[in-house]
Order: structure tokens, then sequence, then C-alpha cells
């Protein structure tokens, strides 16, 4: 009897045992399974940084690891119990799978390119008829190409961009439509970069020749029925070149490009030629109309000379729409007739010299900005590439630092910008804060830039042309401003006597040295961009030549550290170092550049500690801060002292842990754009009492931030969620990623306390138009979007990498009324692959 006992204890002994043997197996074969998902893990960030979207058989491979490592501690409390040695073989025989299953030569791919981009277009008069014309013309049966030509400014863009977003409607015709831009001096590299960005396939693309471009786009577009945009050509485009298939019966493609010269046309061997004519004399004084405000028509002192200038703009969309903007509130008849005398008085006139004759319309505009600053802020945009979208606040910094506006008012910047936009000097860009410049109004600014009171250029401009060294042809001696912006260069290794140049873009290349020959004579330099030049980790000595320099942006470079020779620089105003992750150190700031007034360190290495704190408080002329924390005792810190966290437009909070993080939103005031990046914090708290360093008061009326629009978490742990963004009441755009403690974003009960006790300062996401959610794995069935107040502006929402996501919210028609844009990916418990157009917005949520 004893011995029949005995013999399961010996049995569970050697269980026992074999458990204790394996338990040290275990535990090695966890740490390798842990390395394996981080090494996994680093490949995937650093991919879908470069636009990449993970490969689903790696997705589920990190969720089953997440899975294995989660489940883990709830087993080990269980290898006590009677089973102990089995229970750890059968978890080191699936650890040792998941290790044999993590080898992936290639960790993601392309993400699946939407058919069609859509182009934002101003409505003009006379336009409906030109696109009907086209549309029938090109929709004909078989292959097509269309050939649109006609005078500069007439309207070739803005119909292509009408034909463009007809596609937009639903239809199974063509597989993808492809936009792209050719312009004067085009590079065949640059025609097939901008194909290759709209098929997804330019990550790689650096080194490789046409040809080889060529044939990846030949290879891809052979299996579509595309349609193929070409906007303003010059000459002739040799596509198979190109890498373009030729436009077939088999394949039923088409072709639509725009060009000045009907001789293009020919080259081209367009099936079909359309003339855009020009407007008839009733159409452009409607449009003219248009431009004028009630003011101005009901105390004109005589239409007549309106309708006589309208008449002499000849029919030109564009020279009615600046002219027009141009003469509002012109009051007396004099000026008028002052325009009248500056156009050409004749149609013959007109037509003998017709491109010249068109910058001539335009330069009224111009001549009629009466201050000579706002002149020289709109040539000054010039130094950008043609139909590029400059950065209105990054604008405005330059203009402050050239001396255009006065006392760094950024206010009076946005002020020049609105007054250009509305004179359609400038075109607002694809992103409101964003602006560029029509082809024509450039070609009409350059002409005044170089015409005009000088015998020798002073103006360079090689932006987006592929150089790979500065051109020879540049005089020195005179010029004041060189752009050499997106090209190829990556050295500077020359003698640079330049006793003139006060502007050098030299941003988005390909730098990695700078020689100090290169800045030995440049006394008058004052605006200096090295920015996106991710191989340059130094700058020389030599930089401290610089004597006049106020701005310098280092930007997205690989700067490590800044040399001695830059606290020479003692009027810089504007030091831009964002996005330098390499960055060691920013010491020595306030003895370098006591002058100050822009300082960004937003994502730098340079995070925010006591020495820089202290630094930081002794710069008096601070206007406008940006920068990065790992600590919270120094964030909360910083909302101590008002001055300085009054003006933090930009936050980022990077690899902090902490039970609590405080946002204050008095003293976070001016505070624009909040990144959350690899941070452990259980709660995130806002407060709005008066943080002095003196003492606190509670605030008389509770607040939410004021101006935070956008705010972008990634890899937060700790919070369950997001309520508290109730109090970012402007917010427009929230992207959330791979934070796996998140179950919800709005949590119910806690927005009808929030509502219940602060009714007065909760009226949310009247802006908020963009959501993206992924990998926030929690979430299981619905993003909880329940709240009282509907996303109305909400037009683009994408869900990615949520295994147990199941619905948005349970009435999408009435929480996301305008929603265009659905995208969903790697939701395999949705009832949708992927939503891309207007009809399946949010009917496809239902």
């Amino acid at each position: 009897m004893g011995n029949l006992v005995s013999l399961p204890k010996s049995r569970d002994g050697n269980y026992m045992h074999m458990g204790e043997k394996n338990l040290e197996a275990l535990q090695t074969a966890l740490k390798e399974l842990k390395e394996k998902r981080e090494d996994v893990l680093r490949r995937v960030v650093t991919e879908e940084d470069g636009g990449l979207q993970r490969l689903s058989k790696v997705h589920a491979w990190l969720a089953q690891v997440n899975d294995l490592l989660e489940a883990r501690s709830t087993q080990t409390k269980r290898f006590g119990l009677l089973g102990y040695g089995r229970k750890i073989s059968k978890n080191l025989e699936k650890i040792k799978r998941l290790i044999s299953n993590g080898v992936f030569d290639v960790v993601a791919g392309k993400i699946h390119a939407s058919k069609v981009e859509k182009k934002h277009i101003q409505t003009t008069v006379g336009m409906d008829k030109k696109v009907k014309k086209a549309w029938n013309s090109l929709m004909e049966d078989g292959p097509r190409t269309l050939g649109l030509h006609g005078i500069g400014g007439i309207g070739k863009t803005t119909l292509l961009a009408h034909i463009n977003n007809k596609f937009l409607e639903p239809s199974d015709k063509f597989d993808v439509v492809l936009w792209v831009l050719v312009s004067r001096d085009f590079h065949y590299k640059g025609i097939q970069d901008q194909i290759l960005r709209r098929l997804d396939l330019d990550k790689k693309w650096g080194q490789e020749t046409e040809e080889e471009r060529a044939y990846e786009i030949h290879k891809i577009l052979s299996g579509k029925k595309f349609v193929l945009l070409l906007d303003d050509l010059w000459s002739k485009v040799d596509l198979n070149k190109v890498g373009v298939p030729p436009v077939t019966q088999q394949n039923g493609s088409k072709i639509v490009f725009t060009t000045r010269y009907k001789k293009v046309c020919k080259d081209m061997e367009a099936d079909a030629v359309m003339e855009v004519v020009r407007l008839s004399i009733d159409e452009s004084w409607e449009l003219f109309q248009k431009q004028l405000d009630a003011f101005t028509i009901r105390f004109h002192p005589d239409m007549a000379l309106a309708r006589r200038v309208s008449v002499l703009c000849y029919g030109l969309p564009l020279a009615l729409k600046v002219i027009g903007q141009s003469m509002n509130r012109k009051m007396n008849a004099r000026a008028w007739n002052l325009a009248i005398h500056a156009l050409p008085l004749s149609g013959h006139e007109f037509y003998s010299r017709p491109q010249e004759n068109i910058l001539r319309l335009l330069k009224v505009s111009y001549d009629n900005l009466e201050d000579g600053n706002v002149k020289s802020c709109f040539l000054y945009c010039l130094l950008f590439p043609q139909d590029y979208d400059i950065e209105a606040n990054e604008l405005i910094e330059y203009w402050i630092c050239q001396g255009f506006i006065e006392d760094g008012d950024t206010k009076k910047g946005y002020e020049i910008i609105e007054l250009l936009v509305r004179m359609h000097l400038l075109m607002q860009g694809e992103v409101k804060t964003k602006v560029r410049m029509h082809d024509v109004v450039r070609e009409m600014a350059l002409w005044v830039a170089t015409h005009f009171g000088h015998d020798e250029p002073i103006l360079c401009v090689k932006s987006g042309v592929w150089l790979h060294e500065i051109p020879e042809n540049i005089h020195l001696r005179v010029v004041e401003r060189i752009s050499l912006m997106r090209n190829e260069i990556k050295e500077l290794s020359c003698s640079f006597l330049c006793p003139k140049l006060s502007t050098l873009l030299l941003q988005n290349n390909k730098l990695v040295d700078i020689s100090g020959e290169f800045f030995r004579f440049m006394p008058a330099l004052v605006v200096l961009n090295l920015s996106n030049n991710e191989g340059l980790i130094g700058l020389p000595e030599e930089i401290s030549n610089l004597g006049s320099l106020q701005y310098l942006n280092l930007s997205e470079t690989g700067i490590k550290s800044l040399p001695v020779g830059v606290k020479k620089l003692r009027r810089l105003i504007n030091l831009n170092l964002s996005f330098t992750r390499k960055l060691q150190s920013s010491g020595g700031i306030t003895t370098s550049f006591p002058n100050l007034q822009v300082l960004r360190l937003f994502d730098s290495g340079a995070c925010v500690d006591d020495v820089l704190m202290k630094e930081l408080q002794l710069l008096e002329h601070l206007k406008i801060l940006t920068a990065t924390f790992d600590d919270a005792v120094m964030l909360e810190s910083i909302q101590g002292i008002v001055r300085l966290s009054s003006i933090i437009q930009s936050l980022c909070l990077r690899n902090m842990s902490a039970v609590v993080v405080t946002l204050n939103t008095v003293a976070l005031s001016g505070l624009e754009i909040l990144s959350i990046m690899n941070c452990k914090v259980s709660e995130i708290k806002i407060d709005w009492k008066n943080t002095e360093s003196d003492g606190i008061s509670p605030c008389a009326n509770p607040r939410g931030f004021k101006k935070l629009y956008g705010v972008r978490i990634r890899n937060l742990e700790g919070p369950r969620d997001l309520t508290w963004l109730l109090f970012a009441q402007h917010l427009m755009y929230l992207v959330g990623e791979e934070s796996s403690s998140i179950e919800e974003i709005i949590n119910g009960e806690k927005e009808m306390g929030i509502e219940n006790e602060y009714p007065h300062i909760v009226a949310p996401f009247k802006r908020f138009n963009h959501l993206k959610a992924s990998e926030v794995n929690e979430i299981k069935r619905t993003l909880h979007l329940e709240v009282a107040t509907p996303f109305e502006k909400v037009d683009h929402l994408k869900v990615s990498g949520m295994n147990e996501l199941k619905t948005i919210c349970s009435k999408p028609k009435d929480l996301l009324p305008n929603l265009r844009e659905f995208i969903v990916q790697r939701c395999p418990k949705m009832p949708l692959s992927l939503r891309n157009n207007r009809r399946n917005g949010w009917k496809a949520l239902e």
C-alpha cells in the first residue's frame, strides 16, 4: 500500500527534477525571444518611418509573442502545482517555435496606393463647358492621348485638376491616376520619382539609374489600366525613357498633358488636341467683379473704367483675378486710368508678344503693393521651386531675419501672407499652413527681380534640378540670394567668395561634409538652411566667420554637437535643432546666442535638464520655444516659469517614466503640438492652476488649451483612455500608435463628469478632422467615439493593426457625418478591408 502511494510521488519528483532543468532553459529561451522581438520591432519601426507597412505575417508573429509574454506571469504561478514540469516543457517548445518562426528577410512592404489623389481647385467662370469638352474627348473608346494647349494663365492646370477629380467618382474603369508636374527644366529622374512616389515605390530609390527606375515603372504600369496627367510640358517628353508603357487598344489607358505650345502636342503624337480658349468679354467682366468687394462696387466713381480694365486682361482668368484684387478699394478714377495705361492697349499689341505681355499684366498687381517691404516679401518666395508648398511660419521667419518685418512681429507676417493670397500673388497650398506661387506669377516675379535695376543677376535659383555640385556660373561678386535646395550635393569644399550673399538655402541635399574654406568669406550672410541633410554630422569651426548670421537651421541632420566657432555668432536670433536626435548637448546657448528669439529643440537629443533650464531663463528675447523632456520633474518645473512655458509652441515627451504627468493649460497657453513617445505614465492629468514659481493660486475660470491642434502618441504605456483630450477644444488631428494599454479614446463616464463640472470649457472636436489609430491593441470592440458632440469636420479616418476592433462607433452617420476617406488595414474582425472614396464614407461603417 505504501509502495503504491510512493510511486506517484517519485514520478512527481522526476517531473520536478526535469522541471528545474527545463526552467533554466525556459528563462534562456524567453530572453532570446525578447531580444528577437526587439530586433524585429526595431526593423519594423525603421521601415514604417520610411512609409512602408509591416507584413501580415510579421504582425501576426509579434502578436503571438506579446500574447505569450503577457500570459507568462499567470502561468508561472501554476508551476508549483502537479504537472509543473509538463507545463514548462510545453512552454519551452512554444517559445522555441516562435524563435524559429521569427526569422524574416523582409518585414514590411509598400502600402497600396489610392487610385486618385484629390486636387484642391478654386472655382472659376466658364470652366464647366471646357471640362465637359475635354472629358468627352478623353473618354472616347480606345487608347487616347489628349493635348491641352493655351497661353500661360489661361487655366490649363485648373482644367487638368478638374479632369483629375472626375476620376474620384466611383468607377472600375481605371486602376490608378498619376499626376506629374514636368516644368521647363525637367529631369527624367524627377518625373520618375513622382510616379514612383504615387505607386509607393520610392523608399529605396536613390542611386539607381534612369534605366533601372524606368524598368520598375514599366513593370508596374504594364499590369494596370492607368491615366497619366502631365502638367506644364515645354518640350517633348520621351515617355518610353520614363518607363510609361504606350497606350494601346489592349490596355485602354489614357494620357493628358498641358502645354503652352501647339507644336508640343504634335511632338507628343496626341490623338486629340484642344485649345484652352480665353474667356469672353462678359465672362471676363463676371470674374473681374467677383474679385471686387461690395464697397468698391457700390462706391466706384466710374464702373465703365473698371469694365475697361477687365477687357484689357484679354480673357485670362489669372490676370482677371490678380488685377481685380489689386484694384480693390481704389476709389478714384486716376488710379483706374493709371492701370489702363499700364496694360497693353490693343489685342494686336498683346498677341504680338503674348508671354511678355502676360507678365506686364500681372506686374500691375505687384506695382499696386504700396509697401516696399511687402514687395520684398513677395519676391523672396522666388527662392523655392515651382509648385513647391512653402511653410508659412518658415517664410515669415526668413522675412524677419532679412529685416522685411520689424521687431520679430509674426502677426505682421501672417497679415502679409493673407494679403498676397487675397491678391492671388500667392495661393493656398495643399495644406492650410502652406502657400505656393502660380507658375506664371513666379515668372512675373523672376522677371521683376532680374530685369529691373540690376545689370547682373543677384539671384541664383537652381532648386530641384539634380545638381551634384555647386554650379560654376554663379556671379559670386554680386549675388545676394542662392537657393540650391532639393539637389544631390554631397560636399561643399570650394572657397565661396560672396561679399553680398544674404541667403543660402541648401536643405534637402545629400551633404556629408562642409570644408572650412566654404564659409571663409560670406560676411553678409543672414540666412543659412542646412536642414534635411541626414549625413551631415558636424560643422567646421570656420562657421565663426558668419558674423552677420541671424537664422541657422540644422533640423533633421546628423549633427552631434555644435562647434566652438558658433559662439561667435552673436547676432543669431533663430536656431532650429529639431529632430537632431544624435545631438548630445546644447549647453552654452546663453553665452553663445544671447539674442535668440526662436529656439527649436523638438524631438532633439538635447532634452531640457537643469543646465539648459537655467540657460533658457537667461534668454531675455526668446519668443518661441519648442522643447523635448524626458523627466517629469523638469516638465513640472518649467510650467512654474510662465515666461518660458507660455512660449512653448511644440512639446515632445520622450522616454519618460512617471506615475502622473501634469499638463497645465494656463502655463502652456501657447502649446500647438504635443508628442508623447516611448513613455510609461499611469495618468495624464490636466490642470489650470496659475503656477508661478512663488506659489500656486487657483485660476478664476478653468480653461482648456487655447491653441493645441495636434497630438501624436506612440508607444505610451499606462493610461486606459485619452479623455483628457476633451480639454483640447481646438484639436484638429490625433495619431495614436503602438500604445497597448489604451482601451478607448474617450471614456463615456469621464466625459459626462467633465461636461457636468465644466460645461463652459468643454466644446470638443469642432475643428477635428483627422484620426489615425494603429497598433492600439487593447481597443477590443470599438473606438468609443460616443461623444455628445459630432465630429463634424472629420473627413479622414485610418485604423490599422487592431486585431479585436469590430466597429468604430454605434451611430457613424450622426457622429461622423462628413467622413469621406476611411482606411482599414490589418483589422481582421472589421467587416471592411479598405474604403477610399466619398460614397463609402460613413455609409461603409453602418
